[in-house]
């Protein structure tokens, strides 16, 4: 770049509000840790760029959690178990449900999700947070880190005030971007220029109303993939899936059916790409679905998702990196703050296809992901923890995530008020205060639940 293409600047930004903790992030891991951290006795500031929380749920219309559970054993308890009782209670779901991820697939896998009506979500969240305490701040851009020497000392913000600062002692990074981080010169993986563009997919999910979806359902599998797979031969879809969830009443489908390759989705100039490109197949699809599927022949499309959904970005190098050799394995950690459940869901760079697999037991996550190496005032939640490609695949979904960001939000908390330091982090103290709120921190908690639940699951149909 030419010296004469740079604007220099020089800036004098106001200081907007002095925090404990500052979330920059509202998804699922951004709320949880928001909400955490706050009822640990921490001032706490939630920054977010859309109009709403709950991210790839809400914003995003994937409007399924999944991730609670391994096979038939609840990996998931704490803040985010708390969250789905109260969005069944306002009607925004039936409760867990059976349902078979990816049917029209070579591989579908069984597992157990969470439909929801993401418009309740958006409320419960809303209502969530605010009861904890926490100062929301939507519609609002972070711009960059404030930093000291080593050390994170709050954010930059712009929203339609301007440009302000928030000093925080602590900064949890729920972008899922690992923007903050990056910014704040923490080693990450994912930027390498080889890797742009053999990213994982990016999916723009829709909503169909007035579909049969009893007629759909009753549809043999066999009958599905094939289907599945004229759509694909003839250009009309853009992968081996026509599952869909329905929110309750059972009269829509919420499809994730769009598939975008040669996405960086760390470019904006790719990124708005992904969004026409997105339209463009969801304008397909719908069409290919009234003509050719069964229970779709009167149905209506009702609703394109504010933002196209992103699997793979940056991943922080922390003081633990998750590997899939450990998930198989079902390695132990001394400081582990969440479980994993899967499924390993790797969806193939240029094809049609999907890599899917449920490991045979949850696997445990240690506070190591989420923490630094070097840089203090930091942690991060959700899916740029520290983990390999393989290892990201199965801990990315929004379950997990929401007990990755309770573990941040309680450690940042301690952090603040000088009981957790970056070299010394206190597992032993967040696993204790986790357990208390009902979290499932250890392979043996989950064990422990389902003795106690035994065979009767308290939101799950036979």
């Amino acid at each position: 770049m030419k010296s004469q293409d740079v604007l220099r600047e020089s800036l004098q930004t106001r200081i907007a509000g002095d925090y404990d903790v500052v979330v920059a992030g509202g998804g699922a891991s951004g709320l949880i840790a928001a909400v955490s951290a706050a009822r640990a006795g921490a001032r706490t500031a939630l920054v977010e760029r859309s109009g709403c929380l709950g991210g790839t749920a809400t914003s995003g219309m994937v409007a399924q959690w999944i991730g609670f559970y391994n096979r038939d054993t609840r990996v998931v308890g704490g803040l985010a178990y708390e969250l789905a009782g109260r969005v069944r209670a306002m009607g925004g779901s039936e409760g867990f449900a059976r349902y078979l991820l990816a049917e029209a697939s070579a591989t579908p896998i069984p597992l157990i999700n969470f439909p929801f009506n993401p418009e309740i979500v958006k409320i419960a969240a809303d209502e969530f947070a605010q009861e904890a305490g926490v100062d929301l701040m939507l519609h609002s851009s972070i711009v960059r880190p404030l930093l000291g020497e080593r050390r994170v000392e709050g954010v930059v913000i712009e929203n339609a005030s301007g440009r302000s600062a928030l000093r925080a002692k602590i900064v949890v990074d729920a972008t899922g971007d690992a923007s903050v981080a990056a910014a704040s010169g923490v080693p990450c993986e994912g930027e390498e220029p080889g890797l742009r563009h053999r990213r994982q997919p990016c999916t723009l999910v829709f909503r169909m109303s007035n579909v049969d979806v009893k007629r759909f359902r009753a549809l043999p599998r066999e009958e599905k993939r094939a289907l599945a797979l004229e759509g694909i031969r003839d250009g009309r879809i853009f992968w081996e899936s026509l599952s869909f969830c329905s929110t309750p009443g059972g009269t829509d489908a919420v499809s994730l059916m769009s598939r975008i390759f040669d996405v960086d989705a760390l470019d904006a100039g790719d990124l708005t790409r992904a969004e026409l490109r997105g339209r463009q197949q969801v304008k397909s699809i719908v069409a290919f679905l009234r003509e050719r599927v069964p229970g779709f022949e009167n149905s209506v499309l009702a609703g394109i998702a504010a933002r196209v959904g992103v699997r793979e970005t940056r991943r922080i190098i922390g003081q633990t990196t998750l590997t899939e050799e450990d998930i198989v394995g079902g390695k132990r950690f001394p400081d582990a703050i969440a479980l994993g459940a899967g499924p390993m869901d790797l969806h193939e760079s240029k094809g049609t296809g999907i890599a899917l697999w449920v490991p045979e037991l949850p696997f445990e996550i240690p506070l190591g992901c989420l923490l630094p190496q070097s840089v203090d005032g930091l942690v991060v939640a959700g899916r740029a923890m520290s983990a390999t490609r393989e290892a990201n695949g199965g801990s990315r979904h929004m379950g997990t995530a929401m007990c990755l960001g309770e573990a941040a939000g309680l450690y940042a908390a301690l952090a603040a008020r000088g009981a957790a330091r970056l070299a010394e982090p206190p597992y032993e103290e967040i696993r204790r205060v986790l357990r208390g709120r009902g979290a499932l921190v250890a392979v043996e908690d989950a064990v422990a639940a389902a003795r106690e639940e035994g065979a009767s699951k308290e939101m799950l149909p036979a």
